[in-house]
């Protein structure tokens, strides 16, 4: 993908900010839907504060994708860990105080938990889990992009970070479908659906214009958006 901190600065003079009406979102997303990027595009181009996940700062992830089962635990231990320190560190400088977007949602965490880790501990992630979450603020919209298996696994190998290329097609493909299912029932706040297939919003800007515009015209909690090819 390019660069986003490439991108043209600065919205269109006819883009209204979505943080005019959504103070926080999430983007949120299997590897490979661009998540990431497409948090970061919309705080640098609406002065928003990103807040986003620091998965190369996690010691356990490059050798949790080459052994999955000896590292599975510290890994989702200290992603938890350290989303919830993040969170909790904006909620100490007044989470309200400018309009925020991130790239992960803490209730989503057990997803990972229960695609990797065995019973015994299961139960103990759940705990510690249980403990940490109420700390984490609802936002205001969770944008989800969703993309075919193929799609993600596709993008994950051209884009040619180095520890992602041991993750496997089988995990991936189980990843995209708990993805679905927990957005499928998700309601604990609003939820706009992103078929990103023919959807490219961090390289055209035409295509980042079409889903701010969207973003403008959401009306209830849920809705869903897709284009042609």
């Amino acid at each position: 993908m390019t660069d986003p901190h490439t991108a043209s600065p600065g919205p269109a003079p006819d883009l209204a900010s979505p943080f005019e009406r959504f103070r926080h979102i999430v983007v949120e997303g299997p590897i490979g839907a661009g998540k990431t990027s497409l948090a970061r595009k919309l705080a640098e181009r609406f002065g928003a504060q990103p807040v986003l996940e620091e998965a190369m700062g996690n010691p356990f992830l490059e050798r949790f994708y080459r052994d999955s089962r000896r590292y599975a635990l510290p890994t989702q231990l200290f992603f938890l860990f350290q989303r919830v320190n993040q969170l909790r560190d904006l909620a100490q400088h007044d989470l309200f105080s400018q309009a925020m977007v991130g790239d992960f949602l803490l209730d989503k965490d057990p997803l990972f938990a229960r695609l990797t880790l065995d019973d015994d501990e299961l139960r103990l992630y759940q705990q510690i889990f249980d403990s940490l979450s109420p700390q984490a603020p609802t936002p205001d919209l969770v944008i989800y992009l969703q993309a075919q298996p193929d799609t993600l696994v596709e993008r994950v190998q051209k884009r040619g970070i180095g520890m992602e290329a041991a993750i496997s097609e089988p995990y991936l493909r189980a990843l995209a479908e708990t993805y679905s299912r927990y957005f499928y029932h998700y309601d604990e706040a609003p939820l706009l659906i992103v078929n990103t297939e023919h959807l490219n919003p961090i390289d055209r800007d035409e295509d980042f214009a079409v889903l701010v515009r969207q973003l403008a015209e959401l009306r209830g909690r849920r809705s869903f958006f897709s284009i042609g090819e």
